[in-house]
């Protein structure tokens, strides 16, 4: 339709209905925000203008402003195309040195849009108040594009809701006040190649106390002692945050919904609250409602409480006050914890335990908080990057504490257990103290060290109400291609057993007494079994190439390599163990490829059976989808095969069903359901969770403090592995000129890596901490720094060139799936730029060896960084010698990608630098060549006769240190296979054979 006719339609209809027009008379006149007519130009913040955004560079619209003759308003709309896999849109965002819209005399916002029948919802948002777009809350709505042609949408502010999974900068009061607008956005459809029209956006309507004012109370779930009052606030609030004009009544009164008794458990209680016109926004009157006492034991008993408000918008949901169940055998601390199980498992229907049976992600019930009483749910878990707005230690605990107050609303009022991976620190929350990944710990070879590690995030987890950690991983890495080699401590199953010492540092004693600490987690091994050793090639989840592939193994290398880890995490008490993604293909034994989420055999036999693993086993994130079969199928052979909590991260409901019914039908027996939920009561009892459910954030003031960020330092420095130190480049002198260049010397995002504030990670300044060229700031250096190498190197002593990777999470980090282990080509630019200028070292931050060979000749000092966390610092004290250089590789460095995978023990083994490979610095090597390697031998002997296994290590650290300044940089294979396997056998406590083969290691050079 030409836009001549529109008009005149237009004008047609307004005569017609001359009742609409009267009834609008009193609304303000409609206020533009957008005419798309060029007023507005494109272009970011801080001035004002329309900018484009996407989750990659394919992702933002194109934008074009067009003359259409069918134009709603003016000449011009905004057109654009757009292809998204991701997410992507477009704001308009009003200029951060002016001051903020006031939008709080309107009823809503409204635009025109060209429908294109699509089916497909539009975000629409909105940016409320902070300090400007950028650093401002975001309120959300959307609409469904079900039309053809141009339709005016309006949007009532009143349908505009917080958004709960993503704050740029976190809640400013979480309150739409209106009165400081920076603009709005929408978000396009994903997955479907399309084009819009969109024009004439402008504010409409008068606001209306009926759509502004609401009634809130200030929980919905109020738990009371049998007897005791329960005590309700009734808040008003207005958008906008001005008084009420009109006055807001609330009637309430109990009603007979809920399962007490009235007049026996409750007296019946009804009235009305008045909040008179001129009240202030934010007034509170508090109802109190009184319970009775029967002095009979009994299950928690719910009352529910009807409020009917005028005047307002009433709460989402009216609240329950709930009697606290009391006087039964299972609430009683003094009883054994066998005992309270027992008696809690006899009482429980099935649906209740299979509700203990499922974990939900917090992001599927935030905005049905009910779910968790309606279907008893067990469990919540935040995945990677899932997070509390603002993502703050308070906002943490407060947001755990509402999810358990929901779980008081069931019958035995029993507690959640939450769950995150904080696999190197508190790696989820802004500012926690993140710890080097395990590989890094790994390569400092201190299993000290590794307990200090896991009680730091043991202790910075529970004080913000988390008492569950999925970590250690305990995977032995043996492809340096895989996604998550970084989550390993390293490719001989020896180095990881050392380092389990992790979990005690995390869970405490090894009986699980020190639980119910308030610096203490639940820990849980991972992947059980195998995910270490997924064939390159055989993923076949999306785009993966190795990450949740198949491992193939006779029987004998999946007890000596695979299972080892685990009988020594069963020994020390570890608490739950996740099986694997992958795939189990064990030679001979008949079954082929089978999913690890099935394996009766491994998880019932092995594990639980011959293990005698008495935790609980958790599934790992929707997993048990990739089982073959219907969904029916797959909840009863993962459950038949022994799991007893299933991630089911947005599928909760079917999963609950499911099981229920494969229960009833006789396909899952009773025994199996009463065993799992045996296991997880167990584990709750033992965390204190039934005493105390809540946060207890005393701890919380030190997260990040200078005492953990400390240990972060101390490991840091322990794990930077000095590969070469041609002419005593390494440590540094202060008084020399560094010249540092490199795309990770300044990037705390690279340096810590994924599984950081988000699952990916990211570069950039995305937590606090202190960058690796910070840390050589203030160590004292006198440091000049180029990202790139342009700035002029002359006038410089030494460069010191920090090159690696980016970060990954998982099989997205795979080679082969957008990754290689080559170094950028602005890396190799850097470094070939200052080694040419000057004597260098080069330090590689990064999850995995990276491949150097054609330039270590042009490098005389090289690094194997690892990803150290947030504390540079840590770096830094090796670099400039304030500790000795200690490290040792974790994992062999190839020379080539053709050689991989590549591990300690291989028959044939020729890498660049062998596994246990390390320098040192601070340290005299000891004189005497083959003759010292003879007595060193007789000593390691005799101390290993002994058991004093402290000396034992003390030799043969010696004897590596003799054998690796005569190989210097002249690592053949027949050096480097006696080398690493002396350190295999170091890490066993054969101390005399370590140092024979450390002595061939020697011949050969």
């Amino acid at each position: 339709m030409r836009r001549t006719a529109l008009l005149a339609s237009a004008a047609l209809l307004a005569a017609l209905l001359p009742m609409v027009s009267a009834q609008a008379a009193d609304d303000p006149a409609p206020v533009p925000v957008d005419r798309f007519e060029g007023e507005v130009p494109f272009a970011k913040p801080p001035a004002e203008g329309i900018f484009t955004w996407g989750s990659d560079s394919d992702d933002p619209p194109e934008l074009r402003l067009t003359a259409r003759e069918d134009a709603p308003e003016g000449e011009k709309v905004l057109t654009g195309a757009y292809d998204i896999s991701g997410y992507g849109g477009f704001t308009h965002g009003f200029a951060f040195a002016e001051p903020a819209h006031d939008w709080s005399a309107h009823k809503g916002i409204r635009f025109w849009w060209d429908g294109q029948d699509n089916g497909k919802k539009i975000a629409f948002e909105i940016r409320d108040g902070g300090a400007d777009g950028e650093a401002s809350e975001l309120w959300t709505t959307s609409f469904t594009d079900d039309f053809t042609g141009w339709k005016q949408v309006e949007i009532p502010f009143t349908d505009f809701t917080y958004r709960t999974d993503y704050q740029p900068v976190g809640g400013i009061d979480q309150v739409l006040g209106l009165t400081e607008m920076w603009g709005y956005a929408v978000t396009l459809p994903v997955g479907v190649k399309g084009e819009f029209a969109m024009d004439a956006v402008e504010l409409y309507g008068r606001a209306d106390q009926s759509l502004r004012a609401s009634v809130t109370t200030d929980a919905a779930v109020y738990p009371v002692d049998e007897g005791g009052t329960a005590a309700v606030q009734v808040t008003v609030a207005t958008t906008g945050s001005a008084p009420i004009d009109e006055p807001v009544t609330v009637t309430y009164e109990t009603t007979t919904t809920g399962t007490a008794d009235p007049g026996q458990d409750y007296t019946p209680a009804a009235g009305t609250l008045t909040f008179p016109a001129g009240t202030a926004s934010g007034t509170s009157r508090t109802l109190r409602l009184p319970t009775l006492k029967d002095r009979s034991a009994e299950s928690a008993e719910t009352i529910s409480l009807k409020l009917t408000v005028t005047g307002a918008k009433p709460p989402a949901e009216n609240p329950q006050l709930v009697v606290d169940a009391h006087g039964l055998p299972y609430l009683n601390s003094r009883l054994p914890v066998h005992k309270r199980v027992t008696d809690l498992l006899s009482r429980m229907s099935l649906a209740e335990k299979a509700g203990q049976m499922t974990q939900a992600e917090r992001g599927a019930v935030v905005t049905a908080p009910g779910d968790i009483a309606a279907y008893d749910l067990g469990s919540l878990l935040s995945g990677g990057g899932s997070t509390p707005t603002p993502n703050t230690p308070e906002a943490w605990a407060k947001m755990i504490d509402a999810f358990q107050l929901r779980a008081q609303a069931t019958r035995f009022q029993i507690p959640l257990i939450y769950g995150v991976d904080a696999v190197h620190g508190h790696n989820n929350l802004v500012g926690a103290t993140i710890m080097p990944h395990n590989i890094g710990i790994g390569a400092a070879r201190d299993p000290r060290l590794a307990y200090r590690t896991g009680a730091v995030t043991a202790a910075e987890v529970r004080a913000t109400g988390i008492p569950w950690d999925f970590a250690p991983c305990l995977c032995v890495t043996r492809d340096d291609r895989w996604g998550r080699s970084y989550e390993a401590f390293g490719e001989d199953p020896a180095l990881v057993d050392a380092m389990e010492t992790v979990i005690q540092g995390l869970q405490g004693a090894r009986d699980g007494r020190d639980l119910k600490r308030p610096d203490k987690v639940l820990a849980t091994a991972k992947h059980f079994v195998g995910d270490g050793g997924t064939e390159y090639g055989s993923s076949t989840t999306g785009t993966y190439t190795i990450d949740q592939g198949i491992t193939k193994v006779t029987r004998q290398q999946l007890e000596a390599v695979h299972l080892a880890p685990y009988t020594t995490a069963v020994d020390r008490g570890v608490g739950t163990v996740m099986p694997s993604f992958s795939s189990l293909d064990i030679a001979g034994d008949g079954q082929g490829p089978v999913k690890m989420h099935a394996r009766a055999d491994m998880i019932n036999g092995v594990l639980k059976g011959r293990m005698d693993f008495d935790g609980f086993v958790i599934s790992d994130w929707a997993a048990i989808d990739q089982l073959p079969g219907d969904y029916a199928s797959d909840v009863r052979t993962s459950v038949n095969a022994g799991l007893d909590m299933i991630m089911v991260p947005y599928a909760y409901k079917d999963f609950h069903a499911a099981l229920v019914d494969e229960v009833e039908a006789g396909r899952v027996s009773e025994r199996r359901i009463d065993d799992a939920v045996a296991r997880i009561l167990t584990q709750k009892f033992r965390l204190g969770l039934f005493e105390k459910p809540y946060a207890d954030t005393s701890g919380a003031s030190e997260i990040g403090s200078a005492g953990h960020r400390a240990v972060a330092r101390q490991a840091a420095a322990e794990s930077q592995v000095l590969l070469k130190n041609a002419g005593g480049v390494l440590p540094l002198k202060k008084a020399r000129k560094v010249y540092v260049a490199g795309s990770n010397a300044d990037d705390i995002g690279n340096q810590t890596g994924g599984w950081t504030v988000t699952w990916q990670g990211s570069s950039g300044d995305i937590t606090p901490g202190t960058t690796i060229l910070e840390g050589m700031r203030n160590a004292g250096g006198d440091v000049t720094y180029s990202k790139d190498a342009s700035a002029p190197t002359s006038g410089h002593d030494v460069g010191v060139v920090v090159v690696g990777e980016t970060p990954y999470a998982e099989g997205m980090g795979d080679v082969g799936n957008g990754h290689d282990l080559e170094l950028s080509a602005a890396d190799k630019a850097a470094v070939d730029k200052v080694c040419a200028a000057m004597k260098c070292a080069v330090l590689i931050v990064s999850g995995r060896p990276q491949l150097i060979g054609d330039r270590l000749g042009d490098i005389d000092a090289l690094v194997a960084s690892w990803l150290p966390g947030t504390e540079g610092d840590g770096v830094a004290d090796v670099l400039y010698g304030r500790r000795p250089f200690t490290g040792q590789l974790p994992v062999t460095w190839p020379k080539s990608e053709a050689q991989l995978p590549i591990n300690v023990g291989d028959t044939a083994y020729d890498p660049q630098y062998p596994y246990g490979w390390g320098l040192t610095t601070l340290t005299k090597v000891p004189e005497g060549g083959r003759a010292t390697l003879t007595a060193l031998g007789i000593a390691a002997g005799a101390a290993e006769r002994a058991g004093a296994d402290k000396a034992g290590r003390a030799l043969v650290t010696k004897a590596r240190l003799i054998v690796q300044q005569k190989v210097g940089q002249a690592v053949t294979a027949a050096v480097a296979k006696p080398f690493a396997d002396a350190d295999h056998l170091l890490l066993t406590g054969r101390y005399g054979e370590a140092v024979e083969k450390l002595t061939a290691a020697y011949r050969a050079a």
